[in-house]
This record gives structure tokens, C-alpha cells and sequence, in this order.
């Protein structure tokens, strides 16, 4: 079972994350609209940052939601539900992401870490690994899973009782 400080710490860690990259995003942009029109010399670099930070931000954003179980899904059946019944297809929802998180984000994320990483690709400004940047998807992945296994164990716990 996993403890709930574990999940607060982890959730903290993944919330100041997402607001740094934000906030970076902004100085990013705001940089990038200044060297364009007042400056009239645009930052060669920005436009680049910005999607590559906007890839982060949306997959770790993802996943930090998925934990705090305010993502987008269609629970007319749960609500529906009662009981053991209830309790056994949110588990069972649960182990489905988890599955498809694990296959999809896991799996195939690393896999294309791997197959960027050997090719040894590069972004086209910033001559960044894009290894790096698709790194993102396998940890989004995991922390899913992890996410996921939490409201699976935090479901059969209020069953015991």
C-alpha cells in the first residue's frame, strides 16, 4: 500500500515543477513577442523552448491532474453504482489507465527515448537532445501508474473497512 505523505510529497514535487516550468514559459514568451517588436532582432531560440516546455507541461500536467483525480472522464456509471459494485469498477477503470499507461507511455515513450537517443537527433535551434525532451513521456507514464495504483489501494482500503 502506498502511504498518503508519499502521495503529498510527490504531488508537491510534480506542482512546483509544473509552476517553474509555467512561470519560465512566460518569461519565455514575453521574450520572445519583446526581441520580435520592440526590439526587431526575434530570439532565435524561443519559439523552440516554448513548444518543447509546452510538451513537458502538458504531459507532467497530465499525470498531476490524473492524481488528483480531476481528469476529464465520463462517470455516469459510477455515480450510478453502490457499494462493492462501485468500488470494484473504479478499480477496475483504474487498472485499465494503468495498463494503458504502462504499454503506451511507458514502454512506447522509452522505446522512442531509446530509438532518438541512439540516432543521437538533435533539435534543430537549441542542438538538444531530443532523447531529453521525449523523456517526458515515459516519467508521465510512471507517475500515472504510480497515481493510479494509489487510488487502487486507497479504493480497497475503504472496502476493508
Amino acid at each position: 500500500m502506498t502511504h498518503p505523505k508519499t502521495k503529498i510529497l510527490v504531488d508537491k514535487i510534480v506542482s512546483v515543477f509544473l509552476m517553474f516550468l509555467m512561470g519560465t514559459m512566460v518569461l519565455n514568451v514575453t521574450w520572445q513577442v519583446l526581441s520580435r517588436y520592440v526590439v526587431q532582432n526575434p530570439a532565435s531560440f524561443t519559439d523552440e523552448l516554448s513548444r518543447y516546455m509546452l510538451i513537458w507541461l502538458g504531459m507532467l500536467g497530465a499525470a498531476y491532474v490524473a492524481g488528483k483525480d480531476q481528469h476529464l472522464a465520463i462517470d455516469i456509471l459510477p455515480q450510478k453504482l453502490e457499494g462493492k459494485a462501485k468500488i470494484r469498477l473504479v478499480v477496475l477503470i483504474n487498472l485499465i489507465v494503468m495498463l494503458f499507461a504502462f504499454l503506451a507511455m511507458v514502454l512506447g515513450g522509452s522505446n522512442l527515448v531509446y530509438i532518438t537517443f541512439i540516432l543521437e537527433q538533435k533539435s534543430a535551434t537549441l542542438q538538444l537532445p531530443l532523447a531529453y525532451i521525449y523523456s517526458v513521456i515515459p516519467m508521465s507514464g510512471l507517475l500515472v501508474m504510480y497515481y493510479n495504483f494509489y487510488q487502487i489501494s486507497t479504493q480497497l482500503k475503504t472496502q476493508k473497512q
